[in-house]
């Protein structure tokens, strides 16, 4: 797959983009909600159609006001932050180097960055991304429409590891793992180990424990992380 081509002027803005969201996630603590926003504009994409995807819609209130992406606008007005300095980085880039660098500043590994995406004021419909109340089928239909496999639903999944649920935002409340702010292979390890008093477990959590398939990835990943992804 050819990457896209950008110049050396937007690389270097780029570089100091992260730099500053490295700065801003870590003084607003704010890794998990950024984290989700880059799920949240990527996880639209449809591959038969090729609409939807990283492509920064979700800055638009057509689209951060889905049920979905309740809360979300937290995030987008952080991101306007860093924005405003490195007003050439399309949101599209901004968005997901936003996810990158809230998972390498909570511990998780670092993250070689392809920029170059482009903004779209295009709105997918709702109902692309993933409902927490359902189970197994839902999440494969879902994934498979992004060209995904059962291992990247387990894999993507894992992104539970970092912050909780807000019942003003879902019905659901709670931390799916003791350190909410730390990115590591937590998720699979408290799934394994069942009901845990305090900690969060979604239908779409379990799910993955009932499935066979997905299962399988759930103990990998439980075992070593990092060489899996």
């Amino acid at each position: 797959m050819a990457f896209p081509v950008v110049n050396t002027e937007y690389i270097k803005e780029i570089e100091k983009a992260r730099r500053d969201l490295r700065a801003l996630i870590a003084s607003k603590n704010c890794a998990p909600i950024m984290l989700r926003l880059a799920w949240h504009d990527a996880g639209t994409y449809d591959v038969n159609t090729k609409t939807g995807g990283p492509n920064g819609s979700i800055r638009n209130e057509e689209e951060y006001t889905h049920g979905s992406n309740s809360g979300l606008k937290i995030a987008i007005d952080f991101c306007e932050e860093v924005k405003a300095k490195h007003p050439k980085i399309t949101y599209a880039d901004l968005y997901q180097l936003a996810g990158v660098v809230a998972v390498e500043v909570t511990g998780g590994p670092t993250i070689d960055f392809v920029p170059g995406r482009k903004d779209s004021n295009s709105c997918p419909r709702e109902g692309r991304l993933p409902d927490a109340k359902k189970g197994a089928p839902h999440l494969r239909d879902i994934f498979y429409r992004m060209g995904l496999s059962d291992k990247d639903i387990v894999a993507l999944s894992g992104g539970h590891t970092l912050g909780r649920a807000h019942p003003e935002r879902s019905s659901f409340d709670g931390p799916w793992t003791n350190e909410p702010l730390k990115f590591d292979n937590s998720y699979f390890v408290e799934l394994l180990k069942g009901e845990s008093e305090g900690l969060l477990k979604l239908p779409t959590d379990k799910a993955l424990l009932d499935d066979p398939e997905f299962c399988h990835y759930v103990e990998l990943y439980a075992k070593v992380y990092w060489p899996i992804l």
